[in-house]
């Protein structure tokens, strides 16, 4: 039997005009529901997308960078690489928390820093030892919960999207942009849905789990999926064949293509 909750969620896109959708850091927007991404362009839905930090605490791939890079300008080509994926997916328009228009009225911009984070067990981060205080998770929630507030009262979206409560794997600044952006969604009463992840299927169709979450498979969208990849090559090499990838970790994954959403009471 259909879940009423999940069917809500397809009911509601379907008459979805607006999205805006919160990510952590440049490439989660693909590998977090890109093919969904692309699936809204195709719809015809207008599809805003925020980016809270630029990842320049992450590891980056060996070779990619000249050795001694710093922050600055690690941050610099990651910008530039989301760019790239936005544009392969086919994103309206995307903003950065703390800088208008994503910036609380009477506040000067900021740029959100990079949290960081450490591996607690294998899929599963954790806080890093030590956290820049311009970081994202130093930052008050209110003020980030403000930023947001600044964006979607402006935008009016139908839907709203993040992360899951643990913030997909557990990096803190996954957790705490999936804290304000679901504060600010429930303080303008716009509806929230979290992205839930499974194992790839080959099936092209929408269909109901019993934890209450539409899924939606979609390898027709993979080229571009691909395409906005191969854009974050700091961050992880897509294989020849495109069916996998490898992070800068050395952590490897699937190519995602089969993306969950939880509609959020």
């Amino acid at each position: 039997m259909s879940d009423p909750a999940a069917a809500s969620i397809t009911d509601l896109l379907s008459r979805a005009k607006r999205i805006l959708v919160v990510h952590a850091h440049p490439d989660d927007e693909a590998l977090a529901g890109g093919a969904l991404l692309r699936e809204f362009h195709e719809r015809g839905i207008r599809v805003t997308l925020v980016t809270c930090c630029r990842g320049e605490a992450g590891e980056i791939v060996a070779g990619v960078l000249p050795e001694g890079t710093d922050p600055a300008e690690l941050s610099r080509v990651r910008e530039q690489e989301l760019a790239g994926s936005v544009a392969a997916l086919g994103i309206d328009a995307a903003h950065w928390l703390g800088l208008p228009p994503v910036r609380a009225a009477g506040l000067p911009a900021r740029v959100y820093r990079d949290s960081g984070m450490q591996w607690l067990r294998p899929g599963l981060a954790g806080p890093a030892d030590t956290t820049d205080r311009e970081s994202l998770t130093a930052a008050p929630l209110e003020e980030v919960t403000a930023d947001l507030l600044a964006l979607a009262s402006a935008e009016a979206p139908d839907l709203i999207i993040s992360y899951d409560d643990a913030g997909g794997y557990g990096h803190p600044d996954h957790v705490r942009a999936r804290e304000a952006t679901l504060a600010a969604a429930r303080e303008l009463g716009i509806p929230y849905a979290e992205l839930v992840e499974e194992e790839a299927s080959d099936e092209d169709s929408v269909d109901f789990d019993a934890d209450d979450a539409a899924w939606f498979s979609l390898p027709q969208h993979l080229p571009a999926v691909l395409d906005a990849l191969r854009s974050h090559r700091t961050q992880l090499t897509v294989d020849e064949d495109g069916r996998g990838l490898t992070h800068s970790g050395g952590q490897r994954q699937e190519v995602p293509f089969s993306i969950g959403l939880r509609l959020l009471r």
